[in-house]
């Protein structure tokens, strides 16, 4: 529930220096509405949104690590349900052809990696249906590069418009292949915002893409301004010669997400 109603330290603190720095009036409000929603929630222990998202998380497990008594994908969707159960979160799960609704929020999307070590950490990211809808990846040509790239965020972000309740965080993922290209960019979702890129160019790569999407006057909400992103986030990995894989994924503002290292 923790994590369901309270925003992470560093979003808020984007959330408070993008209001300072906002020139629009309608915008300073949205974002001064968005903050008095984050504080509400927060002392009331209520959900930030009414999309309490479908469950993501993310597992680290050092090689030399050994877990008993059961699987942990079993442990880990059991303590989902539970959770979501015991603070009556909206439950948002449903079959793709029937519609039918699952009850339990369950199944919780897992992805798994193994890691030097004997520790376990767990991410978890309660992740929502609007800003999701908004991602795309595709399989740009190795000619068109850096401006390639830019150029397919950057009309990304403008057609989701409003669409994903911004003010976002854009996460890119970079190579790889067709498959793993989705992976990189939700994991990226998880860097905070506080946090530079630990390699110096895809930093610089980072500021320079955040600075042109909050050139496109969406703004929070989509009522215009210059607060359309609260940061620009990106995972990279080699690549085939011939392809250069690129994922965005879209998150709100409302970027819930936590997690426990063992």
């Amino acid at each position: 529930m923790h994590t369901a109603s309270h925003l992470p330290a560093d979003v808020l603190q984007a959330l408070h220096k993008a209001r300072e720095s906002e020139e629009s009036d309608s915008a300073r409000e949205v974002l001064e509405q968005l903050l008095q929603n984050a504080d509400l929630a927060g002392r009331e222990s209520l959900p930030l949104c009414q999309d309490t998202g479908v469950a993501v998380f993310f597992v680290e497990m050092g090689e030399d690590c050994r877990l008993e008594g059961g699987s942990l994908g079993e442990t880990l969707n059991a303590a989902m349900i539970e959770a979501y159960d015991q603070a009556y979160l909206r439950k948002s799960m449903a079959h793709p052809f029937t519609r039918k609704n699952t009850g339990s929020n369950a199944p919780a999307q897992i992805h798994y990696e193994l890691v030097p070590g004997d520790r376990l950490k767990v991410s978890f990211m309660a992740k929502g249906g609007g800003s999701e809808n908004m991602s795309r990846c595709t399989m740009l040509t190795p000619a068109q590069g850096w401006p390639g790239i830019k150029d397919f965020v950057l009309r990304r972000v403008a057609e989701a418009g409003p669409n994903p309740c911004p003010p976002t965080i854009v996460g890119l993922g970079i190579g790889g292949s067709f498959d793993q290209a989705p992976v990189l960019a939700k994991k990226a979702l998880f860097r905070p915002l506080d946090q530079a890129h630990p390699e110096p160019e895809i930093a610089a790569l980072e500021a320079e893409l955040l600075e042109e999407i909050n050139q496109l006057g969406v703004g929070p909400m989509g009522l215009g301004g210059r607060t359309t992103s609260l940061g620009v986030r990106i995972n990279w990995s080699y690549c085939h010669i011939a392809s250069l894989p690129l994922a965005v994924n879209l998150q709100c503002h409302s970027s819930r997400y936590s997690e426990v290292l063992f």
